[in-house]
């Protein structure tokens, strides 16, 4: 007979004892607590600043050769891959399928449990290879346990085709980040609500989403200086975003950088380097073609 799953030795299943007698606190002290206890998220982030480096230069080497990135994940985990995910096209404008995330039971997990589904490692394996993935991608696995079957399983497919693969935990020494090439680990200790890991845990990750790709697209040339410089002004909020940015780096009055605008045909980057450099839009188009579409070097 099988031996029942015992993950009690887990971080983040253990008890905090900070929040012991939680639920007989005042509101204000319980969410004292909580508050207390949420700082050690950016102390957890912190000493994994030199990992989530090493993360964005190798993804951002693999894009730059025409792989993409992949994130995968079940529950918590996989909804935060989603959400950074879906939230690279709107930001820097880049193709929707240059930044992918699978999430265990699919789009139904999003807003509905599907918990059972994350405990095939066959079942991660082939949603993985289903999209297309090949030895030029890179998958980051996100599990807080860091031993989500259905994630190990797409690990070990990647790993199997050679391709770089990473993983975001939020314990030490897990089966996942013994597997993957770039292990980010976020030790955030034991949740003020036992096993939760929705709360630091889930807090951490999304601040390692928010540095791995923003800054892989900073390394792609897709901001310049701190400006969303491949913003689409397709609504009213966007054009007034974008007039101000070519008119802070091109260094012209505001009307001038609507005119850019008009008649670069709604490219920011175009606008700059039409602007700074007084030139026509076709050869705007072919010094940032030169340059990968890097402004700051088509402006040099």
């Amino acid at each position: 007979m099988d031996r029942p799953l015992d993950l009690g030795h887990l971080l983040t299943e253990q008890v905090n004892p900070a929040s012991e007698n939680l639920d007989a606190l005042s509101t204000l002290d319980m969410l004292a607590v909580f508050h207390h206890e949420d700082r050690r998220v950016l102390e957890a982030v912190d000493r994994a600043l030199p990992r989530l480096a090493e993360a964005v230069d190798a993804i951002a080497a693999c894009l730059r050769s025409g792989g993409r990135l992949f994130y995968i994940g079940a529950g918590t985990s996989g909804r935060l891959g989603v959400l950074d995910a879906s939230e690279c096209p709107p930001t820097f404008n880049v193709p929707p399928e240059l930044v992918t995330a699978i999430i265990a039971g699919g789009d139904h997990a999003l807003r509905h449990s599907v918990e059972s589904v994350e405990d095939s490692p066959a079942t991660g394996a082939a949603d993985l290879l289903a999209q297309g993935f090949s030895d030029g991608d890179v998958l980051v696995g996100i599990a807080a346990s860091g031993r989500t079957p259905y994630v190990l399983g797409a690990i070990d497919a990647a790993a199997a085709l050679g391709a770089l693969t990473a993983c975001i935990v939020c314990v030490p020494a897990s089966p996942l980040a013994a597997r993957v090439r770039i292990p980010i680990e976020l030790l955030t200790g034991p949740e003020v609500i036992t096993g939760s890991t929705r709360l630091k845990a889930g807090s951490a990750t999304k601040l390692a989403l928010n540095m791995l790709s923003s800054g892989v697209m900073v390394r792609l040339g897709y901001v310049y200086s701190n400006l969303m410089v491949n913003v689409q002004p397709r609504n009213a909020k966007l054009v007034d975003r974008a007039r101000r940015i070519v008119s802070a780096v091109a260094g012209v009055p505001g009307d001038q950088a609507a005119r850019l605008l008009e008649a670069s045909g709604g490219s920011v980057p175009t606008a700059i380097v039409m602007g700074k450099l007084d030139l026509p839009r076709d050869q705007a188009e072919q010094r940032l073609a030169a340059c990968q579409g890097r402004i700051r070097d088509a402006l040099q």
